[in-house]
This record gives structure tokens, C-alpha cells and sequence, in this order.
């Protein structure tokens, strides 16, 4: 490679600061080291900053994809977004991010709008739904919510099945008022009565604790196709430049995953997701009767395949997106297939149809 007169001066000087380093017996100037960032759809909470409710929660927590980015000499940086999966996507599309845990819609409003990039680990699916009311409202079931007061976070994994289960009840999002609120948002309004209901997450369960709300639905023991999926990304133009780490980063999610997933390990996981602020309590409740199997495999199984294609065309068919695309060209399992075979995990998880059952159900 020709050098130019300044490049050359400046390799020179390079060369005498490390020269003179190993003269006086002092180490070598460390190089920067290149820097991998992880985009979280969720915001942190405490110190240490802790998420929850997923296997890359608990990867974050032990520090196991950092630990096995280190072999290349690749540090992490995890970035957390208030605003949950459309803040994410802004930070995609200005070059910010390389990997991105975030919910379906979010994702899919990106790939429809050109964004390039991934699917390439489940994590966290089946999350649960709930829709509080205050303690003394009128409303018992998801129908009387016509013409209501209602919060729903647009734009993020609980929009799609929150509109699902609404159309399953006879509605349309045009059948209610909606009002956009984040998390804390809807909790200070719906205690304060400002609404008539709010469509969250169990969240909520810490109001109805205080007396200040009643669950007039959860999703928990309906149909999965209720409940919301999340998903690992990775853009185009890192996995093209970088597959060695995007593989080190998938085997390190894997490992977690499986060790997320043992039932000997359950009380533990729970207690990790609950420093991000939910009790254990909800948490124990949430997760009752349900193998972690199911809730944190890194899998795209039917089932979970066919919630992206119904969330895609759903997204499309709302006017949420303008573009349609091929979800199965979207979705790539090459490095997950490697981890899984390594680690001899290739049927260690359970797989779902479409609708849910249990294969050979």
C-alpha cells in the first residue's frame, strides 16, 4: 500500500512512541479497541443497569456476550432506548446501532420502510398482554371498551396483538379514543382515572397490588397469538463485514438461553428481571405454569414464524407500513443453526404450529 508523506510521518511517529515504550520497559499504547452496540428497545433501571422479561436480559446481566465478544478483542456497548422499539429503529437508520433487541412491529415498520437488516435470535416470546381498568369502572369485558378512554403504546410489540385481540372482540382501533402513552404514562393516568383503560404490560400488576386498578383481561391462558414476540436483528452491512462476531454473539445467546431455560435455574432468573424494577412476585405470576422453554427459546419455529408473517401483513393491511416484504427472506437462522449444532441443542427446545399446539399435538 503507497504511502502519502503525512501517513508516512505518522506511522513513524507510531513506531518511535512504541519504540521507546519497550526502551523504558513501559507497555505499548493500546490501539482503540473496535466497538460492538446493542441496541435495547426497554429502559434500564438501577445500578448496575438492569432489563428484564428476555434470555438477552439475563446475558446482559451475567455479562456473557461481552465476555465472549473479548476473545476478538471487541468490547460492547449496550445502549437502552425509553422509547422503546421506534427510538431504536431511529438509531438503526443513522448508523448508531449494529444489533438491535426490539419487538416485532417496530422491526417490521423498518424493514418495510428500507432499513436492512436480520432476524437472526427469538428471544423473550409469548410476553403477556393485560388491560386494567380502575377498581370501581363499569367495564367487564374487552367489548365494553367502545367508545373509551383507552392507552396503547403505538408503534411497539404491543400494538399488533393488542388490535388482534380487539378485532377478535368485534372492534377496530377507530371504535375507541386512543391515547399514545408509554409505560409510565399509562400507570399515572390510569390511577389518576384520566382513562378509562389502559392495553400494557404486567406493569399493571403493581397498581391493581395498590388497589388501584382490576385486570379486566390477560393474555396468559388465551390464545398465543395475543401475546407478543421479540426478536435479536443485526444489520445487513455489519453481518457482511463482521460474521466471526455475529456468530461469537449468537453462540453466547445461545449458551444463555440454555442456561435460561433450565427450571433448576428458575428462581434466579426471575430474581435477575426483577432489579429492573417488577417484583418477583409478578414475575413468578406472569411465568406461572409455563416452562421457560417455551417463553425464552431462541427458536424461529412455525409458530413463531407465522406470528412475523401475521404481524407483517397485519401491520400492512392497518396502513402501518407501506411496503410489503418476504419475512422468510428476512428471518436468518445460519448462525443460530451453527450454535444449536456446537451445542448439541438442536432439539433441546420445544416446537410450536402455527396455531400454537404443540408439534404433534
Amino acid at each position: 500500500m503507497k504511502l502519502t508523506r503525512r501517513s508516512a510521518l505518522k506511522h513513524a511517529a507510531a513506531g518511535a512512541v512504541a519504540q521507546a515504550a519497550a526502551l523504558l520497559g513501559l507497555p505499548a499504547l493500546a490501539q482503540s479497541a473496535p466497538i460492538l452496540r446493542i441496541g435495547v428497545a426497554q429502559p434500564a433501571v438501577g445500578q448496575p443497569p438492569s432489563v428484564a422479561g428476555s434470555s438477552m436480559a439475563i446475558a446482559h446481566a451475567k455479562g456473557w456476550i461481552d465476555e465472549a465478544l473479548q476473545a476478538d478483542g471487541v468490547k460492547v456497548e449496550w445502549l437502552f432506548f425509553k422509547g422503546a422499539g421506534p427510538a431504536v429503529n431511529e438509531a438503526l437508520t443513522t448508523g448508531q446501532l449494529d444489533f438491535a433487541f426490539q419487538g416485532d412491529l417496530p422491526a417490521i415498520v423498518a424493514k418495510s420502510a428500507g432499513l436492512k437488516t436480520q432476524l437472526i435470535f427469538a428471544t423473550g416470546v409469548r410476553s403477556n398482554i393485560y388491560i386494567g381498568v380502575p377498581p370501581d369502572s363499569p367495564l367487564k369485558t374487552v367489548a365494553d371498551l367502545r367508545g373509551k378512554r383507552v392507552s396503547l403504546f403505538r408503534g411497539t410489540n404491543m400494538h399488533l396483538p393488542a388490535l388482534r385481540l380487539l378485532e377478535a372482540h368485534g372492534l377496530a382501533e377507530k371504535d375507541l379514543k386512543i391515547l399514545n402513552l408509554d409505560t409510565a404514562g399509562y400507570l399515572a393516568a390510569l390511577s389518576t382515572k384520566d382513562i378509562d383503560a389502559a392495553i400494557g404490560a404486567m406493569d399493571i400488576l403493581r397498581l391493581r397490588d395498590k388497589g388501584q386498578v382490576r385486570v379486566l383481561y390477560a393474555s396468559k391462558g388465551d390464545s398465543p397469538v395475543f401475546t407478543r414476540q421479540s426478536h435479536v436483528l443485526v444489520t445487513e452491512a455489519y453481518a457482511a463485514a463482521h460474521p466471526q462476531r455475529v456468530q461469537r454473539l449468537i453462540d453466547a445467546a445461545v449458551r444463555t438461553a440454555r442456561w435460561a431455560s433450565d427450571e433448576a435455574n428458575r428462581e434466579e432468573v426471575l430474581r435477575l428481571w426483577a432489579r429492573a424494577g417488577t417484583p418477583y412476585e409478578h414475575w413468578k405470576e406472569d411465568y406461572a405454569g409455563e416452562p421457560l422453554r417455551v417463553r425464552l427459546n431462541p427458536n424461529f419455529d412455525p409458530f413463531l414464524v407465522a406470528r412475523y408473517k401475521d404481524a407483517e401483513a397485519q401491520a400492512y393491511r392497518f396502513k402501518l407500513t407501506r411496503k410489503r416484504f418476504d419475512v422468510a427472506q428476512w428471518i436468518d437462522t445460519r448462525w443460530l443453526d451453527t450454535a444449536l449444532r456446537q451445542q448439541g441443542l438442536q432439539n433441546y427446545w420445544p416446537v410450536y404450529q402455527a396455531d400454537g399446539k404443540a408439534l404433534g399435538a
